[in-house]
């Protein structure tokens, strides 16, 4: 029989055979405590016992039952003892002479894992306590129980649970313990990867929501919240619940089906590989939302955002469900996009949607001109396809073209559409049609022309402005000239990426009014074709700057005529809105990464502006574009003046910033994250014994650590220091910074011992994997790490075959030798990947990935290096 990576055809084909009554999963997590029997290489594990009832459509047939496990003591079927020897080969139990009705029993021995892939099992190193989790998505339950692992199959669920003496288990039902069982009330029906399990000594907190329905009744949801013991101090459960509240209120105003799913409990948890998972009633987020020191409100609203993302998932994605991950877009696109609709019509964070345009859809807008480039609506073949699915376009991308959805159909009609769509599709699955069925009803419009334009085809088109004078000074013609995105690469462009689409956009012209820039004129309109007249805009005044897609209602790349790009080079800080402000230096960003703008000019720009802008999350951002730019686009030989001048600006704003504010903290880290001369790293330090202050700044633990990543780089704090430091902070979140402080260091011998921790080792788990290889990968550190492009390309073929997908990818995408930035390394990713055609395609892709980001650096190096005449 096949592996465990499940095809699209197969799944089909047993959907077509099977149909899933109900589960019974019995797990006996006791084990988790105590020494492990068996050898130190052997797996821990526990105990899962599951029963399925299912039906068969042609009895007498053959299938199979998914499960991932070391090894399995039982199986019977239908009464009947199968050897586990004969039907189980580590990954599916064949099932032959299938009955019309069926009763399936696996007794299996399930291994805990240390990737953040099927049930975690954590040790806090601050108290030595065990916490678990489950996470599943997209194909993970079978390494906790035996099933039927595709979405469309779903089925009621019943869990019991033993458990630790003075633990508390949750799941997706609510729970009750008797005579040392954990037993939950059974589910409604719901796929496999939204199963959840949650045990340990948790700190936790509860709260109700309460809501009279339009039939009189009252909705009670219980709330509840948890955390490890040693974050309990810094745990802020009355916002989380606030924002929960705010969120339900939402989506009960406007999707008219009350909450399915019983209770409402969110657990934040130790090495998760995701920010959450939407398994209803018990979702799951990572813990680092769990500040331990000061963050800023740019923190809060992220945090919110991804509490409204999971909720909306309740509808979209759990109610209703994609039959295949091919329509992953259908729960993904819709939650992103209604995490930002509710944050901003529901919660303190009105600015929303800003965040959106300059953040999630910078994400966006980087995959969507990658190789590997697919419509929203992907052809997904299997499940390694899946798992790398889970990207900027499923995502963010698509919910930018929700957005524009809203603006081409009506607010009113798309909303009454989801309406339709939870009615009839509850506890169901669904494709691609059955949305656009609702949304034709509901709009009058034709969905499928929209979906072959937007869902259907791949690739970001440009909008740039053309305006034309008259001899009165005054705009006589404005049109809107569109563009595909042609390939920066090599390879076939992927289906659509040529296609111009309709668009419906706002152009704003703006002027000088006093010492800022303001929009005095604004027209919507429809994009079509090549060139779209603006007809209303005739007329009107000369612009100084006319920004197409103003407000921010398309999925496009704004370009700039002449006139309003130097404009923005002098007077970018003078924008008074901050979402055409974000939107400008997005498109100033989009025209660096295309090698239009050197690196350098755009870096000049941050040192000028950033410091007036006032969003900050836009301020963040700012701050990462510019160390990337410095980074990775920049002429070598500029590389050392530009990071001079990008430290010695920080530093500045730092001074100079409002003190105790969050712009304070904000220039103080991006400080850090640039220093390298022996001045800042002396400031640093002085920082960090108190010889040196800066008014305001509160060096609080996360404040340290960060100091001390740049002084551990630049070879200023060694081994002994960082022990210290993690003596001061000997937690989970210390021992993170501590390895990855370690990993960066400017030796041979350091960097030769974390390769082979994460390369030829697989004892670390998936957090410390990741701080590892950010420790690791350091830009100042291009020679020392010289050796390991050859070794990267002999070991990823290995990795990829013996590690979780997860771990796989960590090291393949976080490996990858793009600081060594040069046309041999471009060589030598080619010659792999014409070596290497019949690797795994999930395999190939990241690699693809990787090397057009490299040759998109070389490309943007070379327009700067242009640029130095």
């Amino acid at each position: 029989m096949p592996g465990e990576n499940l095809s699209r055809d197969e799944a089909q084909e047993r959907a077509a055979l099977l149909s899933v009554d109900g589960y019974d999963v019995s797990l006996d997590l006791r084990s988790a405590v105590g020494e492990a029997p068996g050898s130190a290489d052997e797996p821990r594990t526990f105990r899962s016992v599951t029963t399925i009832r299912f039906r068969c459509a042609e009895p007498g047939t053959s299938s199979f039952a998914d499960l991932i496990a070391p090894s399995v003591t039982a199986v019977s079927l239908n009464g009947k003892d199968l050897d586990p020897g004969e039907v189980f080969d580590g990954t599916r139990i064949l099932l032959e002479d299938l009955a019309a009705e069926n009763e399936l029993v696996v007794d299996a021995q399930c291994a805990y894992s240390r990737t953040g892939e099927g049930l975690h099992r954590f040790v806090d190193p601050e108290d030595g306590e065990v916490y678990l989790y489950t996470q599943y998505e997209p194909a993970d339950a079978r390494r906790v129980f035996a099933n039927f692992e595709q979405p469309d199959l779903k089925a009621p669920f019943r869990f019991e649970v033993r458990a630790p003496e003075g633990w508390t288990v949750w799941s997706n039902g609510v729970g009750e313990k008797h005579d040392g069982v954990w037993r939950f009330a059974e589910t409604k029906p719901i796929s496999t990867y939204i199963t959840c399990v949650v045990a340990g000594p948790y700190h936790y907190v509860t709260d109700t929501y309460t809501r009279t329905l339009d039939d009189g009744t009252t909705l009670e949801i219980p709330l509840g919240a948890m955390c490890r013991k040693g974050l309990a101090r810094h745990f802020d459960a009355d916002d989380v619940f606030l924002i929960t509240k705010q969120g339900l209120d939402f989506f009960h105003d406007h999707f008219d089906y009350p909450y399915p799913f019983g209770k409402y409990d969110q657990a934040f948890v130790p090495e998760y590989n995701l920010g959450a998972m939407e398994n209803p009633g018990l979702v799951t987020f990572t813990e680092e939302f769990v500040f331990r020191g000061k963050v800023t409100q740019a923190s809060y609203e992220r945090r919110a955002n991804v509490i409204l993302h999971e909720m909306a998932h309740m509808w979209f994605g759990d109610l209703v469900t994609m039959a295949w991950w091919d329509d992953l877009w259908l729960k993904e696109s819709f939650a992103d996009f209604m995490g930002s609709f509710s944050l901003v019509e529901a919660t303190r964070f009105t600015s929303g949607w800003i965040t959106f345009a300059n953040n999630r859809k910078a994400w966006a807008y980087r995959a969507d001109q990658l190789p590997s480039t697919h419509p929203i609506t992907a052809d997904i073949r299997d499940l390694q396809d899946a798992k790398l699915n889970f990207d900027g376009i499923t995502y963010a991308k698509g919910a930018s073209v929700l957005k524009q959805l809203v603006a081409y159909v009506g607010r009113e009609a798309f909303l009454e559409g989801a309406r339709r769509y939870f009615k009839r599709n509850a506890y169901g699955n669904t494709r691609l049609t059955d949305l656009l069925s609702v949304l034709e009803e509901t709009s009058g419009r034709d969905m499928a022309s929209w979906a072959r334009s937007w869902l259907q085809t791949a690739g970001v088109n440009s909008l740039t402005p053309q305006v034309l004078l008259g001899e009165d000074g005054r705009i006589a013609e404005l049109s809107v000239l569109q563009e595909a995105a042609g390939p920066a690469h090599q390879s076939a462009p992927p289906t659509g990426i040529q296609e111009l689409r309709p668009h419906r956009v706002a152009i704003g012209l703006y002027r000088t009014e006093g010492d800022a820039l303001v929009r005095y004129a604004r027209a919507e309109v429809d994009v079509h074709g090549p060139r779209t007249v603006v007809g209303e805009l005739a007329g009107a005044g000369t612009p100084e700057l006319v920004l197409v897609n103003d407000d921010d209602l398309t999925y496009c790349k704004i370009r700039f005529d002449d006139t309003s790009l130097e404009t923005l080079k002098d007077r970018l800080g003078d924008i008074t809105d901050p979402l055409a402000r974000a939107l400008c230096w997005s498109a100033l960003w989009n025209l660096t990464r295309d090698a239009l703008l050197p690196a350098r000019d755009f870096v000049d720009l941050v040192l000028r502006f950033a410091g007036r802008e006032s969003d900050i999350g836009v301020l963040q951002m700012l701050h990462t574009w510019a160390d990337s730019a410095l980074t990775h686009y920049a002429a070598p030989a500029w590389r050392k003046t530009g990071g001079r001048l990008l430290s010695e600006g920080a530093l500045r704003e730092l001074r100079q910033a409002e003190p105790g504010s969050q712009h304070q903290l904000t220039w103080a880290r991006f400080f850090a994250a640039v220093a390298f001369q022996e001045a800042d790293l002396r400031l640093l330090r002085g920082l960090l014994d108190g010889t040196d202050k800066i008014d305001g700044l509160e060096v609080d633990q996360e404040l340290r650590w960060a100091f001390l990543r740049p002084l551990a780089a630049h070879g200023a704090a060694d081994e002994s220091v960082l022990a210290a430091e993690l003596a001061r902070d000997d937690t989970a979140s210390g021992k993170r910074h501590q390895v990855r402080c370690l990993a960066s260091r400017p030796s041979a011998a350091v960097k030769a011992q974390a390769w082979a921790q994460v390369v030829e080792s697989d004892t670390l788990s998936n957090a410390l994997v990741e701080a590892t290889i950010a420790g690791f990968v350091q830009p100042s550190q291009r020679e020392l790490l010289a050796p390991y492009a050859e070794k990267y390309f002999a070991a990823i073929g290995r990795v990829w075959a013996e590690r979780s997908i997860q771990i796989g990818m960590h090291v393949v995408r976080g490996l990858f030798p793009a600081l060594q930035d040069s046309p041999e390394t471009l060589e030598a990713t080619d010659a792999w990947l014409a070596a290497h055609e019949d690797a795994p395609p999930a395999l190939r892709r990241l690699v693809l990935e990787a090397r057009d980001d490299l040759a998109r650096a070389l490309r943007g190096q070379a327009c700067d290096a242009a640029a130095a005449g």
